[in-house]
């Protein structure tokens, strides 16, 4: 009976507008802490000499263009963050369903929380790539005086390119997300499983903050590789009748590493990871919280 009482009250999964709302309050809540992070990370990408480092990068950044230029190009990831966030949160909820339907799972394995967080990270990827052809355009230092903001740098990539020209970087930033959100959920799966068991809302909170910023920063390492390829992609100014230098990802994978060393690959890793690791918590943290802020104002059968 105690058994037949418990499945009875087992809560029920909240609506999709739910997961959506709350991926886009915790985007707009990390990127607001850690842009400044984001910018000295694009910088040392596209630098193709011998990096500065994170400490040498931020101080030249203010140094030579003012602590306002860490906060360049914010307009695009802040406008985008809540799309962005929500459409991973929604979309990780969305295939985790699907393919515990599709493999008769009774619950979440560790392998379908990869292929479930890799999903969401292709699906999340194709809202992105205008967002974030703008904002790198907008940080690269070569660029600061070519364009007056993000709606003017729209106008001139469509101008030059076409709108195809804001998808600039698609299949780059395809593989930086897959794997960034693989590893991100698939580690929370795993991480969640060792910790001791919550017993208050506060040692909860606290279990979502370490497995989202472990999970943040195995998916960083994963991806980095793959962001400096898309930064470069995207940085890129593409001239008619010339075949860019950095064009397909794996391609230039190869060329980084031939021509800087495999190093190279990880140019901004410390910058980004001192962001994601600490945000892919700050990220899980208020997703939960506010998940469970909907579950109290909606009341059974969602508590």
């Amino acid at each position: 009976m105690a058994a037949e009482n418990k499945s009875e009250h087992k809560p029920k999964p909240l609506p999709f507008i739910a997961n959506f709302a709350a991926g886009a309050i915790a985007g707009i809540s990390e990127i607001l802490t850690f842009y400044p992070l984001d910018v000295v990370k694009t910088r040392m990408q596209l630098d193709t000499g011998k990096s500065k480092g994170l400490g040498g990068t931020f101080s030249s950044i203010i140094k030579e263009e003012g602590v306002g230029r860490l906060y360049r190009g914010l307009v695009p990831p802040l406008l985008l963050e809540a799309p962005k966030r929500a459409v991973k949160f929604a979309a990780n909820d969305f295939w985790g369903k699907r393919y515990l339907d599709w493999s008769g799972e009774a619950k979440m394995t560790q392998s379908l929380s990869i292929i479930t967080g890799c999903s969401a990270g292709a699906t999340e990827s194709v809202v992105v790539v205008p967002f974030e052809l703008v904002k790198i355009k907008l940080q690269d230092k070569r660029l600061a005086s070519q364009y007056n903001g993000p709606m003017d740098v729209v106008r001139q990539v469509i101008r030059k390119e076409g709108l195809l020209g804001l998808y600039a970087g698609m299949e780059s930033t395809f593989w930086r997300h897959l794997y960034w959100n693989g590893g991100y959920f698939g580690t929370i799966f795993t991480v969640k499983k060792y910790l001791p068991k919550a017993d208050t809302a506060q040692e909860q909170l606290l279990n979502n903050f370490v497995s989202g910023a472990l999970g943040g920063f195995v998916g960083t390492v994963l991806n980095t590789p793959f962001d400096v390829v898309k930064s470069r992609i995207q940085g890129a100014e593409r001239v008619p009748g010339v075949v860019p230098k950095y064009n397909w990802t794996y391609p230039a994978l190869a060329t980084i590493m031939r021509e800087e060393g495999v190093g190279a690959l990880y140019k901004g890793f410390v910058p980004k990871v001192l962001r994601l690791a600490p945000g892919g918590g700050v990220l899980l943290l208020v997703v939960e919280f506010t998940l469970g802020v909907f579950r109290q104002v909606l009341g059974p059968p969602y508590i």
